[in-house]
């Protein structure tokens, strides 16, 4: 009703109802000079040549509405062409023009200039644009229900079509189910048994290297030759010690020997072997070492040349070597004098092609062929289940949101809009969440997802809540206030923090225009609003 009145054309007042000064319109039946006046409170009557004559009767002040004789009365601004308005009586020819009307500056000597018709027509064409954007808006606001009827009824067909489809792929991956596991049972097999054979020939290999560096050690410590190891030919091996004094007692060595003071080839390699191999320094040096891919057995010692044959660089300790072991006493003296070289444990033999599981034959792979494909159709049907299955439940949620008592807010469902301030930009999109990120860079920080319609009882709609977002330092989790404003395009145009962490957001939207008052009439007969 205001925005009919302020839109009527100005026109004068084709009477003039005569009351005090400061009594509005609606009052002047309390002050009628022909009977005394009692105060508004009711808490006195004066004789009417009392009222606005400068003194203060009524406690109210209500006998003086057009003097400032009480600090608690009030006067009323008439403002013909504008809006009527009350102040406090204390301002009544205080030498300031309070009322676009000049009338409380009466007896100051200020002279004040009726602004009242100009203010009332900006005032007009301020609400006449507001008029002109809710009837758009309005406009809009029908197309958008209109929309989202039709979106509605088309995403309720895809729906339906989508839950009929869904029970035959789920018959499907059932049967594809089946299938694959049919397909795995002989994959499975035939693969155990590669496998198997595999792990027996590679267990076989293993076993003929260890015994091939057994056979070797043994030829080595044999220097005598007559097919067993002694304890004197084991105590040339210091780097066997196990007491830590860098020497190999006599009954340290029979002790390795199990209490034997020899041992031949048989129970060297059954019992002794395991016990020394990590410590045994081979004769030989490691470039001498047969090839880990080639296992070959050391050559019977006779048959060995004296001095193998070494790179340039290995000759001085080659033939150092060569001494120690024809010097006699006089070498074996001086190699005690000398530290023994470090401990050189036999090479551990590193993984070759023959360590490597051989292809699968051609039957055992026609059998991973078959189950790989029978796998991959089952996983194709089954990703297709799970996609139909998401797009339900989010046909299911979008159909069933609450968009607004028309559904008018529908549209805002899928979009985001943003608001770019000196320091951040502000994302929003409805129904999910709120969020900031800094203008120069920077992850985004959350002020709080989809909560509820916020808006007062009579209201609900007019806004929105976003709760749950990042917690502040020391502080609550910040959550976000949307207000939604009426206007022709859908825009954010503020974002403001009144609270610590919880955040204020205007958004303009047609979707929260009312519907508008009738046109006004071309011409009228009042001019006072």
């Amino acid at each position: 009703m205001l925005l009919v009145l302020l839109l009527l054309p100005p026109m004068c007042w084709a009477v003039e109802v005569k009351r005090p000064r400061g009594v509005s319109l609606t009052n002047h039946h309390f002050y009628d000079e022909s009977k005394p006046f009692t105060c508004l409170d009711g808490s006195a009557s004066v004789p009417f040549d009392q009222v606005n004559d400068d003194y203060c009767d009524c406690k109210d002040g209500s006998d003086e509405p057009g003097t400032a004789a009480c600090p608690n009365g009030s006067f009323h601004c008439t403002n013909t062409g504008y809006k009527p308005l009350y102040i406090s009586s204390r301002w009544v020819n205080d030498g300031v023009c309070d009322c676009c009307d000049g009338t409380d500056e009466y007896n100051s000597g200020i002279v004040c200039e009726n602004t009242c018709k100009e203010k009332g027509r900006k005032e007009r064409e301020t609400l006449q644009q507001m008029a002109e954007v809710t009837r758009e808006g309005f406009r809009l606001k029908k197309i958008l229900i209109e929309d989202w009827k039709r979106a509605r009824e088309e995403k309720q067909k895809k729906l339906t079509e989508l839950q009929a489809g869904k029970k035959s792929l789920e018959d499907q991956v059932e049967l594809l189910r089946t299938l694959k596991e049919e397909a795995e049972k002989p994959e499975k097999e035939a693969k155990d048994q590669h496998r198997k054979l595999w792990e027996e020939q590679l267990a076989a290999s293993k076993a003929q290297r260890e015994q091939e560096l057994a056979t070797s050690a043994f030829q080595e410590l044999d220097d005598d030759m007559d097919g067993a190891v002694s304890v004197a030919e084991l105590q040339t091996h210091p780097e066997l010690d196990t007491d830590g004094d860098g020497a190999l007692s006599e009954g340290e060595a029979q002790t390795l020997l199990g209490g034997d003071t020899q041992t031949d080839a048989a129970s060297f390699s059954d019992r002794i072997w395991a016990a020394i191999r990590d410590k045994y320094r081979s004769e030989v040096l490691p470039t001498d070492l047969p090839s880990p891919s080639v296992p070959a057995l050391t050559e019977p010692k006779e048959e060995q040349p004296l001095v193998p044959s070494q790179p340039a660089e290995e000759e001085d300790e080659e033939e150092e070597e060569t001494e120690e072991e024809e010097g006699g006493e006089e070498g074996e003296d001086e190699d005690s004098q000398e530290t023994p070289p470090p401990v050189v444990p036999p090479q551990t033999v590193s993984p070759t092609e023959e360590d490597k599981m051989p292809p699968y034959d051609e039957q055992t792979q026609a059998f991973i062929n078959a189950a790989q494909e029978a796998r991959n159709k089952f996983e194709e049907a089954e990703r297709s289940l799970k996609d139909v299955e998401e797009s339900i439940r989010n046909l299911e949620q979008e159909i069933s949101f609450d968009f607004g008592p028309n559904g008018e807010f529908a549209y805002l469902y899928s979009q985001c809009y943003e608001l770019t301030t000196n320091e951040y930009v502000y994302r929003l999109c409805p129904f999910k969440l709120v969020s900031q990120k800094p203008k120069l860079g920077g992850s985004p920080t959350s002020l709080g997802t989809w909560g509820s319609w916020a808006g007062p009882d009579h209201d609900k709609f007019s806004a929105m809540k976003y709760e749950q977002g990042t917690g502040c330092w020391q502080g609550p989790n910040r959550s976000t206030t949307v207000r939604l404003l009426c206007g022709k395009e859908t825009v954010v145009t503020s974002t403001t923090e009144p609270s610590r962490c919880e955040y204020l957001m205007e958004l303009m939207t047609p979707a929260a225009c009312p519907e508008p008052p009738p046109e006004p009439p071309a011409s009228g007969n009042h001019d006072e609003l």
